[in-house]
């Protein structure tokens, strides 16, 4: 039965979204109606599937030589579904209003609800082919967001970011033919031997598939298409640049390490040296990055090119500790940049205004956004209490304990990172609320905090935020048994 109720859970968003291209309801209400309904119901069904605990591999179309489609749910599912179902409808809410005087709604829509099923055939894949079509058509279903204004800007963002996703996706399709040719067709936690092929082959099949998945995970010198893609609506740079997109590119790499190559064969070798020196060196550049950049989006699209790699490096680490850390702030980041977006996009849409600069004294005018902002800044930093100092800490002990001279110059880059995040998110918040005088942009001018349908989603994530900052135990006993291979 929860076979069905998996497939059901992917096409429902698929479908539903794509009747709004052919026959939309007719009224704003009813196509909100429709939307909020689509994704709460596919919500709904994800969580009953999750609840029920792990769903053994099933095919549902079969090649030859073991090339088929096919599901499971396992503890790492369990968490990426699970964050993108419990984001997804809250973020649809915030869009209503945020493209409540947009054109194209519809198309809009469309994509972005197809997108969620997408999405979920990614988190229950039960094998690398299977992941690879969905991550493929995760790839086709948002470029329609990205270029959505259909402007010279918009259209020039969504040729690069079709190119950079597609290349990366083409040098990824090797290490999917190759693996499925001499591996098990399941992905199992420890991975495979690849006694086959000469050691150096398969640790350059690995480190092509690192870079191929890396590209969603923007990996320099891969990374540009991001920021580059923050000219989307802030919904989409929110729930699929922040999290849905860029997290399955780091879900995939999770996959392709920790359930299809052999951790302990790449352990040490000239592969994870240069997985993990990419990873740490993206982190810290970007983090320097985001530092210069004046526009406010890109500069929260740097600092996710920053954690993505935070991530990389936990799970490049290869050891339990190190994964553990990983799927944390796989998870906390993407609770925390979640309510940094939208607040982002709150302030854009009720300014007109794009620029750090232009900032300045809004926090006096738009209190609850604002202040909503400044948590999550906190937490990205890692100050205690909020949960970006739980991953960030465990993230620093996994470095530690890995004891190589990799492990600690990247643990090194960890705290250099933290040190530019809390620069770059908190002088955010004293142009907001601590202007200098001569420098109030919005003194005697109208400005105010959105409506409950962007104020409700945001302060959702910020409580989220605090609670699994006092509270990490349960989350991270539930993670600790992913890596454990217990769940």
């Amino acid at each position: 039965m929860r076979n069905i109720l998996i497939i059901i859970a992917i096409l429902l968003p698929i479908l539903g979204g794509a009747r709004l291209l052919v026959s939309a309801p007719k009224s704003v209400p009813g196509k909100r109606i429709w939307c909020e309904v689509i994704a709460c119901a596919a919500s709904v069904i994800v969580w009953i599937v999750i609840l029920g605990g792990p769903v053994g591999d099933f095919t549902v179309y079969s090649f030859t030589r073991g090339y088929r489609i096919a599901f499971q749910l396992d503890g790492l599912g369990m968490l990426f579904a699970g964050m993108v179902s419990l984001m997804w409808p809250f973020v649809t809410l915030y869009a209503f209003e945020y493209m409540g005087n947009a054109e194209h709604k519809n198309v809009f829509f469309a994509f972005y609800i197809m997108t969620y099923g997408v999405a979920l055939g990614v988190c229950f894949s039960a094998n690398i082919l299977t992941l690879y079509v969905f991550y493929e058509m995760l790839s086709l279903v948002t470029i329609p967001l990205v270029t959505h204004y259909q402007n010279s800007e918009s259209m020039y963002a969504g040729r690069v970011y079709a190119g950079y996703v597609i290349g990366g996706a083409a040098a990824a399709l090797i290490t999917v033919m190759v693996t499925t040719m001499y591996t098990t067709p399941s992905f199992t936690l420890g991975g495979h031997s690849f006694h086959e092929l000469p050691e150096n082959f398969m640790l350059l099949i690995y480190l092509i598939g690192f870079f191929g998945f890396g590209v969603k995970a923007a990996v320099m010198p891969f990374h540009r298409w991001l920021p580059t893609a923050s000219v989307a609506p802030t919904p989409v740079t929110a729930l699929l640049h922040a999290v849905a997109v860029v997290n399955s590119g780091v879900f995939a790499i999770m996959r392709l390490t920790w359930y299809v190559f052999s951790p302990q064969h790449l352990a040490g070798t000239w592969a994870q040296k240069v997985a993990v020196t990419v990873s740490f060196v993206t982190l810290v550049l970007s983090a320097g990055r985001a530092l210069r950049e004046r526009h406010f989006k890109r500069r929260l699209a740097y600092s996710t090119v920053s954690n993505l790699s935070y991530m990389l490096f936990g799970v490049m680490l290869l050891n339990p500790a190190g994964y553990t850390a990983g799927m944390a702030h796989m998870l906390f980041h993407g609770v925390i940049k979640m309510s940094l977006f939208l607040c982002a996009g709150a302030f854009m849409h009720q300014s007109g205004r794009s620029y750090v600069y232009e900032i300045n004294g809004a926090g006096k005018k738009m209190p609850l956004t604002f202040t909503f902002y400044t948590l999550g800044a906190l937490s990205l930093t890692g100050i205690p209490m909020l949960c970006g100092f739980i991953s960030k800490w465990n993230l620093l002990l996994a470095g530690a304990q890995a004891g190589t001279v990799y492990s600690y110059i990247g643990t090194a880059c960890l705290i250099v990172a933290a040190f530019f995040c809390a620069i770059y998110t908190l002088s955010v918040t004293l142009r907001a609320f601590f202007p200098v005088s001569d420098e109030n942009r919005w003194k005697g001018k109208e400005l105010t905090d959105p409506g409950w349908r962007m104020l409700l989603p945001i302060g959702i994530f910020t409580a989220v935020n605090v609670l699994l900052g006092i509270f990490p135990g349960p989350i991270m006993d539930f993670l600790g048994k992913i890596a454990a291979g217990v769940i």
